[in-house]
């Protein structure tokens, strides 16, 4: 049996959860933090930084749409929308084959990596063949995902997207959508094969992920609980006006007040997005101890609106950041779009920091560590027995790091500079260095073979 591997890290700050720390010693064995001293003197060797901080689970990626990154940013005759934007997502993915999916996801964790992500909940639902039909193995594309993720070292939360209907009350899929579906047979099979997959991850969580309401009925929603293993659950919901009204039509109720009513929500669930909601269901959501997946960036690009997140922090609501279609990947900008939402919707500064904080860019940071540390359904911060995911920020493009403290992280979320983060450590293995990772070169390479393909 081969012995434990052991390595201490150095740094003049850290962010623990009792708050910050200077002259902190981090342990890490077999991939978790075994131990931290604080008030320790510098090493005279050994690995030393400046500032560490936990690393941030993004709770809410379609990794392949890295690709589509500025394919869509030009306007047709009518105006455009959300509804126009995935009619040519589904042309994209039409294309994508599992090979492709590889090369694509692991970009885009390569890049999560470098931003400060150190986990990802990805809402994975290209399933099928281009013309709908069923791969021998029914968790080939979920593999390619899972393969991607153990290249790029990315912590990986699947979701598997349970996705049966074109709209609520059971309409059929769509021509286009066929990539997607399954019924609840067949994703019983496809959650069972992800096992075949993933006999060697150390952390890997597997979730589900009922699409929206608009894509499962009521009894599929049913079954689908039934087939969950005590994982995280997440739904897309309320992200458009025409969603809530469909709903309405359909229900007599709005998404958040049926999903409420008819499914046992609760710390497990990730209701994502949940842009359009009235007080009583943020009331609600907070209650239920379920996260609001917020992605601002994305919920900025495809014009959905802006979630009352004002409103949900003062109900005690959890919420997390995610980068959704990865039109951008950074920490930073997921939660500056977030904090800089609510000031366009309040007229006011220093909305997220609720009260008890100084610092916005802490309250910020903090809220999605723990956020999305219940979305993934992990344990997160820089304590021992959490894994050793730990970010360190680069003195040299972020001067505040030799200072530390929360005016570092205002910096980081507000400055909007790219290349702060400096090194990143995944369950304690080092997988980025001075700013970029160590396999970037042939991940990017690959990368771009795929994307010269699909583009061309």
């Amino acid at each position: 049996m081969a012995g434990k591997t052991s390595e201490r890290l150095w740094f003049e700050h850290g962010l623990l959860p009792s708050g910050w720390a200077s002259g902190v010693e981090i342990t890490i064995s077999d991939g978790t933090i075994e131990e931290i001293s604080t008030g320790v003197m510098p090493p005279s060797g050994g690995v030393r930084g400046r500032t560490v901080l936990p690393g941030l689970p993004n709770l809410h990626s379609h990794a392949f749409q890295r690709a589509m990154s500025g394919l869509t940013e030009v306007r047709g005759n009518s105006q455009d929308s959300f509804w126009s934007w995935r009619s040519l997502l589904y042309q994209f993915a039409s294309r994508i084959r599992p090979e492709d999916i590889h090369a694509i996801t692991a970009m885009a964790y390569a890049e999560m990596l470098e931003a400060g992500f150190t986990r990802v909940c990805e809402f994975h639902y290209l399933h099928n063949a281009p013309d709908g039909g069923r791969y021998d193995d029914p968790a080939e594309m979920a593999g390619q995902v899972i393969r991607a993720a153990d290249d790029a070292g990315m912590g990986l939360t699947l979701l598997p997207v349970f996705y049966a209907h074109a709209g609520f009350g059971g309409q059929p899929l769509a021509e286009e959508q066929k990539r997607f579906g399954n019924d609840a047979g067949s994703f019983a099979r496809l959650l069972e094969a992800v096992g075949q997959h993933t006999a060697n991850q150390t952390d890997f969580v597997l979730g589900i992920a009922p699409h929206s309401l608009r894509a499962v009925t009521p009894d599929e929603l049913g079954e689908l609980i039934l087939l969950d293993k005590g994982g995280p659950i997440h739904i897309h919901i309320a992200e458009q006006v025409k969603e809530v009204q469909d709903c309405l039509a359909w229900s007599g109720a709005r998404p958040v007040d049926w999903l409420l009513h008819n499914a046992p929500v609760d710390g497990r669930w990730c209701l994502v997005h949940a842009t359009h909601t009235d007080d009583r269901e943020l009331h609600r959501i907070a209650k239920s101890g379920a996260v609001a997946g917020l992605c601002p960036v994305t919920e900025a690009n495809l014009g959905d609106g802006i979630f009352d997140a004002r409103a949900y922090i003062s109900y005690g609501g959890h919420y997390g950041v995610g980068t959704d279609s990865n039109v951008s990947i950074s920490a930073s900008d997921e939660l500056r779009m977030l904090e800089y939402s609510q000031r366009f919707k309040t007229l006011s500064r220093n909305v997220m920091a609720g009260e008890g904080y100084a610092s916005t860019g802490r309250a910020l940071f903090e809220g999605a560590l723990a956020g999305g540390g219940r979305a993934a359904g992990i344990p997160v911060g820089l304590a021992p027995g959490n894994p050793a995911d730990l970010v360190a920020l680069s003195e040299a493009d972020l001067p505040e790091a030799a200072i530390g403290g929360d005016r570092l992280l205002d910096a980081w979320v507000f400055r909007g500079k790219s290349n702060v983060v400096s090194d990143v450590w995944r369950r304690g293995r080092h997988t980025v260095k001075g700013g970029q990772h160590i396999h970037r070169a042939g991940i990017e390479a690959r990368y771009r073979a795929v994307l010269e393909a699909l583009i061309s």
